[in-house]
């Protein structure tokens, strides 16, 4: 594997000893965290990661944990980091890169009190110790694609708010960077934390592109944290009928370095406006990463056939199908062709329609969201 780094123009990746482009395509990846058993499912991953390349995927974002990776706020888990270089090695085995997203602590019922008991201040210092653990593990690592340093953050707060927002079910994906924010700009603290950040990064890894995950119109804005990133990820989820509005909330994002639609899905769209926004979002995008069912694709089909498919269940089937159509077009870089669909993938569609008309975001072990 080759490293991977933004291009001379700002507006993609290339691999760093060819040259060649290299275009972000794969999937969120929920599983690469011990199970009830307490260990690693080893077998699975590589199973998953198998099938990733199946589909022609590159990119598994995987998310890491707080309460599984540090045990006290300057005490980084062994054994966790541990798991973490294994997993490096599976992908590195596998031609899989890893989009390292830190600071999660999405399961409500297994954080770590001491880590939201503590001021902003400490938090951030605990975190910064985080990232300087993981980057050190990381560092050397081609199947690094890049770190993101948090999923969805929101810059202030209150502390009548606690620290999370973004409830399904038993999970919260959206983490506030601040609940004494008192006369601060929210932009002022989004830059002072994204710099403190970077730092802990830089300081054991000069090279793996370093970026944040965003909402349209949460966190801090892209042009106040952009230059402190190596680029911009931004997750859209396009509503039905309006992927007009999606590009528009892409465009807004557009300050001079390469965008990665880090989430996207049929969510609260059907597949054709979904396969609308990707493929009209090339001409914006450098790279797409969608979620992954905890079910292999086979297991879904043959869940399908056997006439017990869920509506989740067919929201996910259906976006495997749509990643493996157009993924060849996709690929390919900004200038190929639009093609449609073909007879079989609409086929497949219709007979999911109402999966489509789900406005629930499927949840499963696999992918929380």
């Amino acid at each position: 594997m080759e490293f991977v780094r933004v291009a001379p123009d700002n507006k993609g990746f290339i691999l760093t000893h060819s040259n060649k482009p290299f275009i972000p395509w794969g999937h969120n990846y929920g599983v690469n965290e011990p199970g009830q058993s307490g260990e690693m499912d080893w077998r699975r991953i590589s199973r998953d990661f198998d099938d990733f390349r199946k589909m022609r995927a590159n990119v598994a974002r995987v998310h890491l944990q707080v309460p599984h990776y540090m045990d006290a706020p300057d005490k980084p888990n062994a054994r966790a980091l541990a798991e973490l270089s294994q997993l490096l090695k599976l992908a590195e085995q596998k031609g899989i890169c890893l989009d390292v997203t830190g600071l999660a602590s999405y399961h409500v019922a297994h954080r770590a009190a001491w880590y939201d008991a503590l001021s902003d201040r400490n938090r951030w210092a605990a975190q910064a110790r985080f990232w300087e653990a993981v980057s050190k593990t990381c560092a050397k690592s081609p199947a690094v694609f890049c770190y993101d340093l948090m999923n969805e953050p929101v810059a202030g707060g209150a502390r009548k708010d606690g620290w999370y927002a973004g409830r399904m079910g038993d999970y919260e994906f959206v983490q506030r960077l601040s609940l004494d924010q008192g006369a601060r700009p929210q932009a002022e603290i989004g830059k002072e934390w994204t710099h403190l950040m970077v730092s802990a990064i830089r300081k054991h890894d000069q090279v793996h592109p370093i970026t944040i995950g965003m909402l349209p119109a949460w966190g801090p804005p892209p042009e106040v944290v952009g230059p402190e990133l190596d680029f911009i990820a931004v997750h859209i989820y396009p509503a039905a009928g309006k992927v007009a509005d999606a590009l528009k909330n892409l465009k807004q994002f557009d300050i001079g370095k390469p965008i990665v639609v880090e989430e996207t899905f049929p969510l609260s769209c059907g597949v054709r406006d979904e396969r609308d926004f990707l493929l009209q979002s090339r001409g914006l995008a450098a790279g797409w990463i969608g979620q992954y069912p905890e079910e292999t694709p086979d297991q879904l089909l043959a869940v399908e056939r056997s006439g017990k498919i869920t509506l989740p269940q067919a929201a996910y089937l259906s976006w495997i199908e749509l990643f493996r159509e157009v993924g060849p077009q996709m690929l390919a870089g900004r200038k190929s062709e639009i093609r449609p669909a073909s007879a079989a993938a609409t086929a497949g569609r219709a007979a999911r329609q109402s999966a489509e008309r789900d406005g629930g975001r499927p949840k499963s072990e696999g992918n929380p969201k």
